[in-house]
């Protein structure tokens, strides 16, 4: 069993986002235009480069990604966001999903083999003191210079756990990451709450979980 991190392992990436964009008072349309362009091309549209990228493989230090992205920001007032230390301020309302984090222990404890796959931004951003309770083997985008949704980094996830692609299943809050995993071989759960992604983890790998509802599965 292959997991993403945030969205998946934490609460959902917008609700973290829209808290710093009205803690700090963030222009939205500012942030909403530059991100709507750069995560489209970096997860949808598959054609060139741009700072995402860089940021996700380590080709980019947190630092300058930061520089670059408070160029392109402005506060309600008109006044420029400060660069320093800006997707720490970005993320810091993250939050774990304790109840997501049991059912990956669950799933560990039955014997099945786990591992992380995490497209990074930000080196400090991971709880990294819980991954021996949760998984096998970490894959960090920055870390090995590739990412989701890459062909090379499902391979290289499924290889890290000595396993084919064929017997992984993949869990992603984000439908090209989930396509991409399928594509390769893997079964894809597209995760939109735990109910739903336990139903589809018990249905997959037959480890009793105490959760059920309908799952979106891609086999």
């Amino acid at each position: 069993m292959i997991t993403d991190w945030g969205g998946v392992l934490t609460n959902p990436l917008p609700d973290t986002v829209n808290a710093w964009i009205a803690a700090e008072q963030i222009d939205r349309d500012s942030y909403v235009a530059v991100m709507r362009t750069w995560v489209l091309q970096a997860y949808r549209d598959g054609e060139g480069e741009n700072p995402v990228h860089a940021l996700e493989r380590g080709e980019a230090s947190d630092q300058e990604f930061e520089r670059v992205l408070a160029e392109q920001l402005r506060h309600v007032d008109g006044r420029p966001v400060r660069p320093d230390g800006l997707l720490a301020r970005m993320f810091a309302a993250t939050a774990l999903d304790e109840v997501m984090l049991e059912l990956i222990r669950s799933l560990k404890r039955s014997g099945l083999k786990t591992a992380l796959l995490s497209n990074s931004w930000g080196s400090g951003g991971y709880p990294r003191h819980l991954f021996p309770d949760l998984f096998d083997v970490i894959v960090i985008s920055s870390e090995v210079g590739m990412r989701k949704p890459e062909e090379r980094i499902f391979r290289h996830a499924a290889q890290a756990l000595g396993l084919e692609t064929q017997e992984c299943v993949f869990i992603d809050d984000v439908q090209a990451n989930v396509d991409a995993a399928v594509a390769c071989g893997m079964t894809g759960v597209l995760h939109t709450e735990a109910a739903a992604t336990a139903a589809a983890l018990q249905d997959l790998l037959g480890v009793p979980l105490s959760w059920s509802s309908p799952a979106d599965v891609v086999r």
